[in-house]
């Protein structure tokens, strides 16, 4: 029996992994789907926060987010005090099923994809340093508090007796990250020559296509480690079919997201838009993160659906409201995040609705409001804008001294 608890703790801690190395890779999916949906002369700067912001999440959380997300857990001199049971301490079937450090990795990816939602919404006119800045902020505490209230078992506000469930993080990750977004997108201000004088909204197209495509199926991909490992544990029976679900619930959920999306910019606008499409299935993995284990394959397929098309509207109805997110980041990750937690108990009997908008309001409250002071901190102290001037010339050469595509600009000597 120990031989075989052993055996089942090696592959648990080994799928874990595994899922956290492919939410880590969706830092590659942000960094390309945001590089190709900005404008080029925004192009170096944009890679340049994506790299910065998943490095500076691992740095914040193993410092200090982890121990506040859940209550003492650190790495100190290669340890990791947690009340997860150490390898070499002989398991017994009661232990937990995957190693301490395999358990912060999952974890400290997941907040790296949070802040990496705030990338895209405040591209092509935010000073690089100040969005760095905020990146310490909100992965070394704003995230790991909200996120100790839920996952962290710490509850506030009766959470838990109100039966609030975000099994992936619909809210607790994406709703999150959408909300800080929101704060600084509002102390920002739009793009220059974004809405007009008499309201209308100009479009403002992205560079590079093919690069936004190629970051949305890394996405795609990655989600089935968001998702999946979520699960936990691999090695037995149950966790077995339930990864199984999990995965399909996920694939079918982007689909419907993706062909709603089109259909209805199709309606729409009277062409097949790339751009809702992509964001499209983007909304319907956020939809089905919050509870991928519970529908039938058809529903979660209905849920990535009506997604889909609540992205699209959800993208028209804030440039009419003047809040200028390049990459369709807050209605992607922040409605339709909020949508997902709310569809939560129409499956999962163990949640319900006004447990779901309890958790839903607590998460967003907190992140919006601390998000908004850290903004305005950061405006009052060294400002969050860049010149006019250095917007028109785009941001790689202010920020970064250099050009994406030097041949295509004429700055290659």
């Amino acid at each position: 029996m120990e031989a075989l608890t052993q055996t089942n703790y090696a592959i648990d801690t080994f799928y874990f992994l595994v899922c956290g190395a492919l939410v880590m890779w969706m830092a590659a999916g942000f960094a390309m789907l945001e590089s190709g949906l900005v404008r080029s002369k925004n192009t170096t700067e944009i890679l340049t926060k994506n790299v910065a912001l998943y490095a500076i999440s691992c740095l914040m959380y193993l410092v200090c987010g982890y121990a506040i997300m859940y209550g003492g857990g650190y790495f100190l001199d290669g340890i990791m005090a947690t009340g997860v049971a150490d390898a070499a301490a002989g398991l017994t079937e009661d232990d937990a099923y995957y190693a301490p450090a395999s358990d912060f990795f999952f974890q400290v990816v997941f907040v790296a994809t949070a802040m990496s939602i705030v990338s895209g919404a405040v591209a092509e006119r935010m000073k690089l340093w100040a969005f760095l800045a905020f990146a310490v902020v909100m992965t070394g505490f704003i995230y790991p508090m909200e996120g100790s209230w839920t996952w962290g078992g710490n509850a506030v506000f009766g959470l838990f007796e109100l039966n609030f469930s975000d099994f992936a993080g619909s809210g607790i990750v994406h709703m999150a990250g959408a909300a800080a977004a929101l704060a600084g997108v509002i102390l920002l201000g739009a793009r220059k020559g974004k809405y007009g004088a008499n309201g209308e909204v100009n479009a403002i197209p992205g560079a590079n296509l093919p690069l936004a495509t190629l970051g949305t199926f890394i996405l795609w991909m990655g989600w089935f480690g968001f998702n999946g490992g979520s699960v936990l544990k691999l090695a037995d029976v149950e966790s077995a079919n339930a990864v199984a679900v999990v995965f399909l619930n996920t694939n079918t959920a982007a689909a419907g997201g993706a062909v709603a999306a089109l259909i209805t910019a199709r309606l729409l606008f009277r062409k097949a838009d790339l751009t809702m499409m992509l964001n499209g299935a983007l909304a319907g993995l956020v939809a089905i993160t919050a509870e991928p284990s519970t529908p039938t394959p058809l529903l979660a397929t209905v849920f990535g659906a009506i997604a889909g098309v609540i992205v699209v509207f959800s993208i028209l109805a804030l440039d009419k409201m003047k809040i200028d997110d390049p990459v369709g980041a807050i209605s992607v990750h922040g409605v339709v995040g909020l949508f997902g937690l709310l569809i939560v108990p129409i499956t999962n009997d163990g949640a319900s609705f006004l447990g779901q908008i309890g958790g839903a309001l607590t998460i967003f409250i907190w992140v919006f409001v601390t998000s908004l002071i850290v903004w305005g901190i950061l405006k009052a102290v060294m400002g969050i804008r860049v010149t006019e001037e250095e917007e028109y010339e785009g941001v790689d050469i202010a920020e970064c001294g250099m050009d994406a595509y030097p041949e295509f600009t004429g700055s290659a000597k």
